[in-house]
């Protein structure tokens, strides 16, 4: 979906940040760790005494994520320390972020700086995903698969 050949894809979804890294466009090793946006939403909704939708609902919105980066940037250090984790030992000169906590502001400085590598939001973010699965569920159903 990105026309990535080489580097690591980030996926950072609710429950999950998924690394696959690339090497001649082919996936050559990929990990899955339990930490999300919904580690994100917990730790809003706990400083700020708030339920837990609300902080959901808070979080993504872009206009108050500045206000709220100083309470969820340990938790972005986590993302991006299991990121590290991930990409060590292999050559990565890029790291992509997708999924939606991808489109929190700050997070891509914040993966630059504990792993050490250049690191982009992919554009429209949470659509990356969807739009992959889409793209591989077209030619199975051509194939008269469900």
């Amino acid at each position: 979906m990105l026309g990535i050949r080489d580097g690591a894809v980030v996926d950072i979804g609710g429950g999950t940040t998924g690394v696959a890294i690339l090497r001649d466009g082919k996936v050559i090793d990929n990990i899955d760790e339990p930490t999300g946006g919904t580690h994100l939403s917990l730790v809003i909704a706990g400083a700020l005494k708030i339920p837990f939708a609300e902080a959901e609902k808070r979080k993504v919105k872009v206009r108050g994520q500045e206000e709220l980066l100083p309470l969820v940037h340990p938790t972005l250090e986590k993302i991006s320390t299991i990121v590290r984790g991930a990409v060590a030992g292999h050559d990565v000169d890029i790291i992509h972020l997708v999924g939606g906590t991808a489109a929190f502001v700050g997070i891509a400085d914040i993966m630059t700086d504990i792993t050490g590598i250049r690191t982009e939001v992919a554009p429209q973010p949470m659509l990356v995903t969807p739009l992959g699965v889409a793209s591989f569920a077209e030619p199975i159903a051509q194939k008269g698969g469900h």
